[in-house]
């Protein structure tokens, strides 16, 4: 019996997902969507899936993991379209940056015994300053030597959580479990405030009345911290980000605010040491990050550590595991 993954969105995620299930084919079977036809169609021919399904409701219908790989603006639409498709004990994998809200539609949207959970992926080191964006940055590897982070809401069934660390782990990455709201704050410092502070900067720096010249000697401190792959997802995405993640956006909004008025007054007052402690701070800061993060081997630095499960054999957690639960009888 074959397994089937639905990827609905075929981007650089998605194309990867399918990639790295390649070895996996004589178990699981691919299907894809997305909305673009060239795109899907590229896919397809990358390897990365078994077969095309233009009809999202019946790309959905006999799938027992619906992997979303899209922009968090894009969500509830799809989730409405194929609501009525997902069958039961079917698992629902999103990468969006708002688990929380996600969690509530997928509540609100779909009949129950259909399971969400969201992965946070960190993507190989080797991919990090990759500035191909789409699928033309998909790669079988692109999981490997990274952690996925994976959120349940409260009464996931044992088995849907154990299959997406499987998954997980066919992927090449290590799974660690955090809840929704803990991952809603990592994604909030980790991944929507450096766009956020990214917009900031161009804005800033933009509305300037001397952009005209300015923008003639701009060099790569000003292209590294507005490269055009941070706003990969559109600014729509980002927009329902920041919104459905606002507690936290806020909080962290608030800590770089701090921060920056600190670096101002150390400026305004000539305060030399103090600016340089700050500096050398930033500096050291993301050069023990960065090596820690090349490494990706939290264990031997303390990372906080939840006790990973064992790689389990994703087709039989699928046909033994995700399965109804029988009513015991009333003695």
């Amino acid at each position: 019996m074959t397994v089937q993954i639905t990827i609905i969105g075929l981007g650089q995620v998605g194309t990867s997902v399918g990639l790295a299930l390649a070895a996996h084919t004589d178990q699981v079977r691919r299907l894809g969507h997305d909305l673009q036809p060239a795109v899907a169609q590229k896919a397809q021919k990358m390897g990365a899936i078994d077969k095309l399904h233009y009809n999202l409701p019946a790309a959905v219908a006999e799938a027992n993991i619906i992997f979303l790989a899209l922009p968090l603006d894009q969500i509830r639409a799809t989730l409405k379209i194929i609501a009525q498709d997902v069958k039961a004990d079917a698992v629902i994998l999103d990468t969006s940056p708002a688990k929380v809200a996600v969690a509530a539609w997928v509540k609100e949207l779909l009949p129950e015994k259909r399971h969400y959970l969201g992965l946070i992926p960190a993507f190989n080191p080797l991919y990090i300053h990759e500035q191909t964006q789409g699928i033309e940055a998909a790669n079988a590897d692109l999981f490997k030597k990274g952690l996925m982070a994976i959120a349940a809401p409260p009464g996931t069934p044992g088995v849907a959580i154990k299959l997406a660390a499987d998954l997980t782990t066919l992927l090449g990455a290590t799974p660690f479990f955090v809840d929704l709201a803990e991952a809603d704050g990592m994604m909030a410092s980790a991944h929507i405030l450096p766009q956020l502070s990214a917009a900031a900067l161009i804005n800033t720096i933009i509305g300037q009345p001397g952009w005209p010249d300015i923008r003639k000697v701009t060099g790569r401190p000003f292209a590294s911290a507005t490269d055009p792959s941070i706003f990969q997802d559109g600014s729509a995405a980002l927009r329902e980000a920041a919104l459905h993640n606002r507690a936290n956006i806020l909080r962290v909004l608030d800590d770089l605010i701090s921060s920056l008025t600190g670096l101002r007054a150390d400026i305004a007052q000539e305060k030399s040491d103090d600016l340089q402690s700050r500096l050398e701070g930033a500096v050291e800061g993301q050069s023990k990050w960065w090596k820690e993060r090349s490494a990706g081997d939290w264990r031997a630095i303390e990372y906080r550590g939840t006790e990973l499960p064992k790689s389990g054999n994703l087709l039989k957690q699928l046909i033994t595991g995700v399965r109804p639960e029988k009513k015991k009888k009333s003695q």
